[in-house]
């Protein structure tokens, strides 16, 4: 899928939602889960050894994080059990198990906004029977870095946020920059020392 076709399946699950959600908060939703599946995605190669490698750890050392870090080869992982294979693959116990999958994460990536889910979302989504049939929708799509790049990953950001506030008839240019915009800013930018620049190490 490209960026636009996986912009248009995301927001699908606006539709799922609506009857439960408020329009405002429909975005308190698909950003944080978008998030969620995207670093399940990023950590699925490496995500089998961090748990046991947090297991080994108990005990030896005050903070393993570097350890961990190093285990999961990027500046964060999941000691939890779960991916969102193994969630799907549980519907009964999915709103314990989504807690668990989150609290998992390293501190630097719990404090960021993909929290919002198990404390505040997740459970009005569970009673209203629709958890199962969100983290079902996000599953089924790839977010991994060698499928969506990360600028492209920042596009689909981009969009959604577009879709939100067009949906809220609120002004979109408030929050999102087309990139034609973006393209144009940085051309006047540079315009007249691009020889100077060009040179490799030039900063």
């Amino acid at each position: 899928m490209n960026h636009g076709e996986i912009v248009t399946f995301l927001w699908g699950v606006a539709d799922l939602i609506r009857d439960t959600f408020k329009a405002r908060q429909v975005s308190d939703v698909i950003l944080p889960f978008t998030v969620l599946r995207r670093l399940d995605c990023v950590l699925a190669p490496t995500s089998r050894r961090s748990s046991p490698r947090r297991r080994s750890f108990k005990g030896k050392l005050e903070n393993p994080d570097t350890q961990l870090r190093r285990a999961s080869g990027f500046a964060f992982y999941n000691t939890s059990l779960y991916d969102f294979d193994k969630l799907a693959g549980d519907a009964p116990h999915l709103a314990a198990n989504l807690r668990n999958f989150i609290a998992g994460f390293s501190p630097n990536m719990r404090r960021c906004s993909t929290s919002s889910i198990s404390t505040t979302r997740s459970p009005k989504l569970d009673e209203a029977g629709l958890l199962f049939q969100v983290l079902e929708r996000f599953k089924n799509v790839d977010l991994h870095p060698d499928v969506v790049p990360n600028a492209t990953m920042g596009t689909i950001f981009e969009e959604l946020i577009r879709k939100f506030n067009e949906a809220l008839d609120e002004n979109p240019g408030e929050h999102f920059t087309p990139r034609d915009v973006v393209h144009l800013m940085v051309d006047l930018l540079i315009a007249g020392d691009e020889e100077r620049i060009r040179p490799p190490h030039v900063t």
